[in-house]
């Protein structure tokens, strides 16, 4: 059973208020909330056995190092990895992304190659694309979004020349919770000998992501998104090309020898986790994950889709309201994000007297410039849902929609 007031007592700070109201949050596509397990896992590491890894012959430096190797294994299994070699450790998405921009570009790229992204990506899988094309002289190629949203991949094949080298898309669109079809995109990719970064940002949170089924070649995803500290996320890449790499960075923990004439660098994924890793963090992402886990993943995507649905049907009786790539009876190609402007209402407007509602919800262009471009606006009011949100939630943000739309 999905006892949702069970799960909710896991999380202590759902039951704070904020300006005397009680709190509706409803921004889980930038953070999510952190159960007691993972802030007591934390806190017993660094109460216990806090001490530097890997390199310490002491009895605390390897309990550590069990613990840290332990949580790659949990993601590992999370992701379902063929080996936890493929699992690296990173800050976030981002960082995840610029590691692979930046060595792929040096490594396998050369001045007018190609890289294909979307019209629907975060900036993080924008700019650091542009970086490399400033650095080398690269080409970003861009797969177009549909009035409704949705990538039209039949344009990818026609995007392909002989200079693409790789193809870096979005899973789930954090604007509008749209799923893009990824397994297509990385079946028409390796027709043509092409690899495939996937950013798992808004996936990995909200349902089952088997990294072996999607065969993407590299994925990438945060912990703060899925329940886990901040600062800490993993980049997943095939052992063959993780091999084939350069390194991203350098310093300690990366090397095998170092010398002023030669360095020699670690396996991965050790040759690209430079310097003192955030071993509680990794402890803290591992308990996260066993969290979602022993709920269900499937479980936790049936919850939130029904609650998208719900939110759909309920925010459809508000006038003036329109929504951008979701509506009813497309649901299904969504998943858990609702973006939409209200009349005239400027987002930032409705967003901040809804705040005074104690509702948190997310206004602006979310990281996706280019995607606001597309649809002519500036941003948008942004709904997002994690496993511990309630159709009584849903039904008081529609009212304190309703509210501010009186006052304007």
């Amino acid at each position: 059973m999905y006892n949702i007031s069970q799960i909710r007592e896991d999380f202590p700070i759902l039951s704070r208020t904020v300006y005397g109201k009680p709190l509706v949050y409803l921004d889980n596509a930038a953070t999510t909330q952190k159960p007691l397990c993972v802030l007591d896992a934390m806190r017993g590491e660094y109460l216990s056995v806090n001490a530097n890894v890997h390199r310490g012959v002491h009895w605390m430096s390897q309990q550590a190092t069990d613990l840290h190797e332990a949580a790659r294994e949990t993601v590992r299994r999370f992701v379902n990895a063929k080996s936890a070699a493929e699992v690296v450790f990173t800050r976030g998405t981002t960082e995840s992304l610029n590691l692979v921009a930046s060595s792929f570009a040096e490594g396998f790229m050369r001045e007018g190659d190609e890289v294909i992204v979307s019209a629907a990506e975060h900036h993080s899988n924008i700019v650091p694309w542009q970086l490399q094309a400033q650095r080398r002289g690269i080409v970003l190629k861009v797969i177009p979004v549909d009035d409704g949203g949705m990538l039209q991949t039949g344009r990818l094949e026609s995007l392909i020349t002989p200079r693409t080298k790789i193809v870096s898309v979005g899973h789930v669109s954090n604007v509008m919770g749209t799923i893009n079809p990824v397994r297509e995109i990385i079946s028409i990719a390796h027709a043509h000998g092409i690899p495939v970064m996937v950013d798992g940002a808004q996936s990995v949170p909200h349902f089952r992501v088997d990294v072996q089924e999607l065969d993407c070649d590299f994925l990438a995803f945060s912990g703060h998104k899925v329940y886990g500290p901040t600062g800490i996320g993993v980049l997943y890449g095939k052992e063959e090309w993780l091999d084939r790499l350069p390194p991203y960075q350098g310093g300690g923990e990366m090397i095998e020898r170092v010398s002023f004439e030669k360095t020699t660098f670690e396996r991965p994924p050790l040759k690209f986790e430079a310097g003192t890793p955030d071993y509680v963090g990794t402890h803290g992402l591992a308990a996260a994950l066993d969290y979602v886990s022993a709920l269900g993943m499937d479980n936790i995507e049936a919850h939130e889709q029904a609650l998208t649905r719900y939110a759909l049907e309920q925010l459809c009786s508000v006038p003036g309201i329109r929504f951008f790539g979701c509506s009813p009876g497309t649901e299904a190609r969504h998943d858990a994000v609702i973006s939409f402007l209200v009349g005239n209402i400027h987002p930032m407007d409705l967003g901040t007297l809804l705040d005074q509602l104690g509702i948190a919800v997310r206004t602006g262009h979310h990281c996706a410039q280019p995607l606001m471009d597309r649809f002519g606006i500036p941003g948008t009011v942004r709904a997002s849902f994690a496993l511990y949100n309630t159709k009584e939630e849903v039904d008081m943000l529609v009212e304190g929609i309703r509210r501010v739309v009186a006052m304007f």
